[in-house]
């Protein structure tokens, strides 16, 4: 750029904002609430048109069974992650979001990449890459999760002699007890069984669906210890502290193993990210590396198999045992 065009800008700037200052023209804030008039009707129609899917999707799924396909797996995916994270979104609403962040990243990665296939390849890798980041949380949050359920359970089990009720509301007595995540769903329990006009058996398989499969083996002991109970009846109870036990023992196993396999999975991806970064310092390795199109398919491949890698790594780990019994 030389000085006549610098200074013909310069200019050009110092009379446009002159002329706003003077007559009191609002141009940019103006054109900033066009935008955002635009977005906000963008988003509204967004809204309106997945509310129509998710009422679609209701209705169709109570009236056919979902089929296990790759959809079905992926929804099921995205439903059981918004719940662990809870989130203010939809299936629907979750997918549109996802669908602009990828076009938005796609852009971006083609301004740099000069090339549309190997973006739009390295755009869904990475997408892969961050579902998979995400997967690995919620797994943390349902692991901890599974830890204070089976606490609560080892509190309250030894105390059921007395009745399953009683024995919530001891526990309840002190707030160190339960953890703070689940001890709501155990006060509600006890209103509902006092104030709000449940039956015991209503109470209780509210509090499992809040709880989750882990609590099915109490819940449906807890059912029949209130309507047949009998005397020795309640060491049907202690039985939920022994396999509490045993799901812990194998939990902690399977975490040292699932540790030990991310971080050999890290050290090495960090190895060969280093070894790479470096390998940039020589200028014909970065000139060939970054500008050559066989370089940049050698990126995205390199990008690809790691973030591939890193989702199968933890499709082998699956889930810890919930000690769920399924629907009774």
């Amino acid at each position: 750029m030389d000085a006549t065009l610098l200074l013909s800008l310069m200019i050009g700037a110092a009379a446009f904002a002159l002329f706003n200052a003077v007559f009191e023209v609002r141009f940019f804030q103006g054109t900033f609430r066009f935008f955002l008039n635009l977005l906000e009707t963008f988003a509204d129609y967004l809204g309106k048109y997945n509310t129509k899917r998710y009422v679609e999707r209701i209705k169709r799924e109570r009236i056919a069974r979902r089929k296990e396909t790759v959809i079905a797996k992926y929804n099921r995916l995205i439903e059981n992650l918004i719940l662990d994270f809870n989130m203010p979104l939809t299936l629907e609403s979750f997918n549109s979001l996802l669908a602009i962040s990828f076009a938005l990243v796609a852009m971006l990665v083609v301004l740099y990449m000069k090339n549309v296939s190997l973006s739009v390849v390295i755009t869904i890798s990475v997408f892969i890459g961050l579902l998979t980041l995400f997967v690995m949380q919620s797994k943390s949050i349902k692991a901890r999760r599974l830890e204070q359920i089976m606490d609560a359970e080892d509190l309250i089990c030894p105390l059921a002699r007395d009745g399953v009720l009683v024995a919530i509301k001891k526990v309840l007595e002190n707030d160190e007890y339960l953890s703070p995540d689940i001890r709501p769903y155990f006060q509600q329990f006890v209103d509902n069984c006092e104030n709000n006009g449940y039956s015991f058996r209503q109470a209780m398989e509210l509090l499992n669906r809040q709880l989750g499969p882990k609590f099915d083996n109490f819940a449906r002991k807890a059912i029949v210890f209130e309507y047949n109970e009998r005397k020795g009846m309640a060491d049907i109870f202690l039985d939920i502290v022994d396999e509490n036990a045993v799901l812990r023992e194998i939990n902690s196993r399977k975490e040292r193993i699932f540790r030990k396999m991310n971080r050999d999975f890290l050290l090495k991806t960090t190895i060969i990210t280093m070894f790479f970064l470096y390998s940039l310092s020589v200028e014909e390795f970065r000139a060939f590396m970054l500008g050559s199109d066989i370089g940049k398919l050698i990126n995205t491949v390199w990008i690809s198999v790691i973030c591939v890698s890193f989702a199968r790594c933890q499709a082998l780990q699956g889930d810890f045992g919930s000690g769920g019994t399924g629907k009774w």
